[in-house]
Protein backbone atom coordinates (compact mmCIF):
# COMPACT_ATOMS: atom_id res chain seq x y z
CA UNK A 1 0.00 0.00 0.00
CA UNK A 2 2.76 2.42 0.95
CA UNK A 3 4.72 1.47 -2.15
CA UNK A 4 1.81 2.31 -4.46
CA UNK A 5 1.33 5.70 -2.76
CA UNK A 6 4.93 6.80 -3.20
CA UNK A 7 4.77 7.55 -6.95
CA UNK A 8 1.51 9.47 -6.49
CA UNK A 9 2.91 11.50 -3.61
CA UNK A 10 6.03 12.25 -5.65
CA UNK A 11 3.89 13.47 -8.56
CA UNK A 12 1.88 15.76 -6.26
CA UNK A 13 5.09 17.13 -4.77
CA UNK A 14 6.41 17.84 -8.26
CA UNK A 15 3.22 19.72 -9.19
CA UNK A 16 3.48 21.84 -6.04
CA UNK A 17 7.16 22.54 -6.75
CA UNK A 18 6.38 23.60 -10.30
CA UNK A 19 3.53 25.81 -9.09
CA UNK A 20 5.79 27.45 -6.54
CA UNK A 21 8.37 28.16 -9.23
CA UNK A 22 5.71 29.57 -11.55
CA UNK A 23 4.57 32.08 -8.92
CA UNK A 24 7.76 34.12 -9.30
CA UNK A 25 9.11 35.67 -12.50
CA UNK A 26 12.76 36.71 -12.19
CA UNK A 27 13.89 39.62 -14.36
CA UNK A 28 17.59 40.28 -14.95
CA UNK A 29 18.47 43.98 -15.29
CA UNK A 30 21.34 46.49 -15.13
CA UNK A 31 20.15 49.39 -12.91
CA UNK A 32 22.63 51.97 -14.21
CA UNK A 33 20.65 53.26 -17.20
CA UNK A 34 18.10 55.96 -16.32
CA UNK A 35 15.31 56.48 -17.21
CA UNK A 36 14.96 52.81 -18.13
CA UNK A 37 16.36 51.14 -15.01
CA UNK A 38 18.16 52.79 -12.11
CA UNK A 39 18.22 53.11 -8.33
CA UNK A 40 17.02 55.82 -6.00
CA UNK A 41 19.31 56.82 -3.10
CA UNK A 42 17.18 54.51 -0.96
CA UNK A 43 18.21 51.56 -3.14
CA UNK A 44 14.77 51.15 -4.67
CA UNK A 45 14.72 50.05 -8.31
CA UNK A 46 12.80 52.45 -10.56
CA UNK A 47 12.50 53.29 -14.24
CA UNK A 48 10.46 52.57 -17.35
CA UNK A 49 11.51 48.92 -17.65
CA UNK A 50 11.02 48.36 -13.91
CA UNK A 51 7.49 49.76 -13.98
CA UNK A 52 6.62 47.81 -17.14
CA UNK A 53 8.07 44.63 -15.62
CA UNK A 54 6.07 45.01 -12.42
CA UNK A 55 2.93 45.70 -14.45
CA UNK A 56 3.58 42.60 -16.57
CA UNK A 57 3.90 40.46 -13.45
CA UNK A 58 0.63 41.87 -12.10
CA UNK A 59 -1.13 41.15 -15.40
CA UNK A 60 0.25 37.59 -15.42
CA UNK A 61 -0.61 37.08 -11.72
CA UNK A 62 2.96 36.24 -10.74
CA UNK A 63 5.40 37.80 -8.27
CA UNK A 64 8.24 39.92 -9.68
CA UNK A 65 11.82 39.37 -8.56
CA UNK A 66 14.65 41.57 -9.87
CA UNK A 67 18.19 40.25 -10.25
CA UNK A 68 20.86 42.90 -10.81
CA UNK A 69 23.98 42.51 -12.93
CA UNK A 70 26.19 44.26 -15.47
CA UNK A 71 24.64 44.58 -18.92
CA UNK A 72 27.33 42.52 -20.66
CA UNK A 73 26.67 39.61 -18.27
CA UNK A 74 22.89 39.45 -18.64
CA UNK A 75 22.81 36.97 -21.53
CA UNK A 76 25.11 34.57 -19.68
CA UNK A 77 22.96 35.00 -16.58
CA UNK A 78 19.85 34.13 -18.54
CA UNK A 79 21.44 31.03 -20.03
CA UNK A 80 22.69 29.87 -16.63
CA UNK A 81 19.15 30.31 -15.22
CA UNK A 82 20.01 33.05 -12.74
CA UNK A 83 16.76 34.65 -13.90
CA UNK A 84 13.93 33.94 -16.35
CA UNK A 85 14.04 36.97 -18.65
CA UNK A 86 16.17 40.02 -19.49
CA UNK A 87 14.34 43.29 -18.96
CA UNK A 88 16.93 46.02 -19.59
CA UNK A 89 16.06 48.15 -22.64
CA UNK A 90 17.22 45.25 -24.79
CA UNK A 91 17.36 45.52 -28.58
CA UNK A 92 16.37 42.68 -30.89
CA UNK A 93 19.45 41.77 -32.95
CA UNK A 94 20.34 38.74 -35.08
CA UNK A 95 23.24 37.59 -32.84
CA UNK A 96 21.03 37.76 -29.75
CA UNK A 97 18.14 36.06 -31.52
CA UNK A 98 20.47 33.14 -32.20
CA UNK A 99 20.74 32.44 -28.46
CA UNK A 100 17.35 33.58 -27.08
CA UNK A 101 13.80 34.46 -28.01
CA UNK A 102 12.21 37.91 -27.79
CA UNK A 103 8.81 39.18 -26.77
CA UNK A 104 6.78 41.51 -28.94
CA UNK A 105 8.22 45.08 -28.87
CA UNK A 106 7.59 47.27 -25.83
CA UNK A 107 8.50 50.81 -26.95
CA UNK A 108 10.64 52.59 -29.59
CA UNK A 109 14.37 53.20 -29.17
CA UNK A 110 16.34 56.32 -30.13
CA UNK A 111 20.10 55.89 -30.63
CA UNK A 112 22.08 59.16 -30.50
CA UNK A 113 25.61 60.54 -30.35
CA UNK A 114 26.37 62.74 -27.32
CA UNK A 115 29.29 65.16 -27.67
CA UNK A 116 30.46 68.59 -26.54
CA UNK A 117 28.46 71.46 -28.05
CA UNK A 118 31.64 73.23 -29.10
CA UNK A 119 32.92 70.17 -30.99
CA UNK A 120 30.20 70.29 -33.68
CA UNK A 121 30.49 66.53 -34.25
CA UNK A 122 28.12 64.43 -36.34
CA UNK A 123 27.33 60.69 -35.96
CA UNK A 124 29.35 59.74 -39.04
CA UNK A 125 32.68 57.98 -39.50
CA UNK A 126 34.09 61.00 -41.36
CA UNK A 127 33.22 63.43 -38.56
CA UNK A 128 34.49 61.11 -35.81
CA UNK A 129 37.78 60.00 -37.40
CA UNK A 130 40.55 60.30 -34.83
CA UNK A 131 38.04 60.67 -31.96
CA UNK A 132 37.41 58.45 -28.93
CA UNK A 133 33.82 57.27 -28.47
CA UNK A 134 32.64 55.52 -25.30
CA UNK A 135 30.04 52.76 -25.44
CA UNK A 136 28.35 50.35 -23.03
CA UNK A 137 30.00 46.95 -23.19
CA UNK A 138 27.78 44.30 -24.79
CA UNK A 139 25.31 46.83 -26.22
CA UNK A 140 24.09 47.15 -29.80
CA UNK A 141 25.69 50.60 -29.81
CA UNK A 142 29.05 48.89 -29.32
CA UNK A 143 28.44 46.51 -32.21
CA UNK A 144 27.34 49.38 -34.46
CA UNK A 145 30.34 51.58 -33.61
CA UNK A 146 32.85 48.76 -34.07
CA UNK A 147 31.40 47.79 -37.42
CA UNK A 148 30.75 51.24 -38.91
CA UNK A 149 33.20 53.62 -37.23
CA UNK A 150 36.25 51.70 -35.96
CA UNK A 151 37.49 50.75 -39.46
CA UNK A 152 37.63 54.48 -40.31
CA UNK A 153 39.93 55.58 -37.51
CA UNK A 154 37.43 56.02 -34.67
CA UNK A 155 38.63 54.59 -31.34
CA UNK A 156 35.82 52.70 -29.58
CA UNK A 157 36.22 52.45 -25.80
CA UNK A 158 33.99 49.98 -23.93
CA UNK A 159 32.74 50.47 -20.37
CA UNK A 160 30.83 48.22 -17.99
CA UNK A 161 28.37 50.97 -17.05
CA UNK A 162 27.15 54.13 -18.77
CA UNK A 163 27.85 56.40 -15.78
CA UNK A 164 31.58 55.75 -16.21
CA UNK A 165 31.24 56.79 -19.86
CA UNK A 166 29.68 60.09 -18.84
CA UNK A 167 32.45 60.70 -16.28
CA UNK A 168 35.18 60.24 -18.90
CA UNK A 169 33.25 62.33 -21.40
CA UNK A 170 33.09 65.20 -18.91
CA UNK A 171 36.77 65.01 -17.98
CA UNK A 172 37.92 64.96 -21.59
CA UNK A 173 39.04 61.35 -21.93
CA UNK A 174 36.31 60.80 -24.53
CA UNK A 175 35.01 62.89 -27.41
CA UNK A 176 31.54 61.38 -27.38
CA UNK A 177 29.31 58.45 -26.50
CA UNK A 178 26.75 56.47 -28.47
CA UNK A 179 23.71 55.91 -26.29
CA UNK A 180 19.90 55.80 -26.17
CA UNK A 181 18.77 59.42 -26.36
CA UNK A 182 16.37 59.34 -23.42
CA UNK A 183 19.03 57.74 -21.22
CA UNK A 184 21.48 60.51 -22.14
CA UNK A 185 18.92 63.21 -21.38
CA UNK A 186 18.12 62.05 -17.86
CA UNK A 187 21.41 60.42 -16.96
CA UNK A 188 23.74 63.19 -18.17
CA UNK A 189 22.46 66.15 -20.20
CA UNK A 190 19.88 67.26 -17.63
CA UNK A 191 22.54 67.36 -14.89
CA UNK A 192 25.03 70.21 -14.23
CA UNK A 193 27.92 68.10 -15.49
CA UNK A 194 26.19 67.69 -18.86
CA UNK A 195 25.48 71.37 -19.52
CA UNK A 196 28.22 71.72 -22.15
CA UNK A 197 27.12 68.62 -24.08
CA UNK A 198 24.30 67.82 -26.50
CA UNK A 199 22.66 65.20 -28.68
CA UNK A 200 24.84 65.70 -31.73
CA UNK A 201 23.23 65.25 -35.11
CA UNK A 202 20.24 63.14 -36.03
CA UNK A 203 19.04 59.80 -34.69
CA UNK A 204 21.08 56.86 -35.98
CA UNK A 205 19.06 54.44 -38.09
CA UNK A 206 20.65 51.15 -39.10
CA UNK A 207 18.19 48.21 -39.38
CA UNK A 208 21.09 45.78 -39.77
CA UNK A 209 22.56 46.59 -36.34
CA UNK A 210 20.22 48.72 -34.23
CA UNK A 211 16.70 47.60 -33.41
CA UNK A 212 14.00 50.26 -33.50
CA UNK A 213 12.28 48.84 -30.43
CA UNK A 214 12.99 47.45 -26.98
CA UNK A 215 12.09 43.84 -26.17
CA UNK A 216 12.40 41.32 -23.32
CA UNK A 217 14.73 38.35 -23.83
CA UNK A 218 13.74 34.80 -22.83
CA UNK A 219 15.58 31.45 -22.99
CA UNK A 220 14.76 29.46 -26.15
CA UNK A 221 13.85 26.42 -24.04
CA UNK A 222 11.21 28.38 -22.13
CA UNK A 223 8.17 28.93 -24.38
CA UNK A 224 5.88 29.16 -21.33
CA UNK A 225 7.55 32.36 -20.08
CA UNK A 226 7.58 33.85 -23.58
CA UNK A 227 3.87 33.15 -24.09
CA UNK A 228 3.01 34.49 -20.64
CA UNK A 229 4.92 37.73 -21.25
CA UNK A 230 3.49 38.23 -24.75
CA UNK A 231 -0.04 37.80 -23.39
CA UNK A 232 0.66 40.29 -20.59
CA UNK A 233 2.23 42.77 -23.04
CA UNK A 234 -0.85 42.57 -25.27
CA UNK A 235 -3.03 43.31 -22.25
CA UNK A 236 -0.92 46.31 -21.19
CA UNK A 237 -0.93 47.70 -24.72
CA UNK A 238 -4.69 47.33 -24.97
CA UNK A 239 -5.40 49.07 -21.66
CA UNK A 240 -2.88 51.86 -22.35
CA UNK A 241 -0.46 51.04 -19.53
CA UNK A 242 2.67 50.84 -21.71
CA UNK A 243 1.85 54.09 -23.52
CA UNK A 244 1.21 55.82 -20.17
CA UNK A 245 4.50 54.63 -18.70
CA UNK A 246 6.43 55.47 -21.88
CA UNK A 247 4.98 58.98 -21.79
CA UNK A 248 5.84 59.32 -18.09
CA UNK A 249 9.50 58.42 -18.49
CA UNK A 250 10.34 59.52 -22.00
CA UNK A 251 8.13 62.64 -22.08
CA UNK A 252 6.61 61.74 -25.41
CA UNK A 253 3.36 60.09 -26.45
CA UNK A 254 4.41 57.00 -28.41
CA UNK A 255 2.63 53.87 -29.43
CA UNK A 256 4.32 50.47 -29.62
CA UNK A 257 3.36 48.09 -32.40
Amino acid sequence: MKQTLLPALAAVALVFAQSAQAETLRFGTDPTYPPYEYKLPSGQLVGLDIDIGNALCAAAHVKCEWVEGSFDGLIAGLQSRKFDAINASLADTAPRRAVMDFTTPLYPADIRLVAAKAAHLQPTAASLAGKRIGVLQGSTQTAFAKRNWAPHGVTIVEYQDQNSVYADLQNGRLDGTLVVGAAAQLGFLAKPEGKNFELAGAQIVDPAMLSASSVIGVRKADPHTLQMLDAAIAQLKQNGTIDRLTHKYLDTATTTK
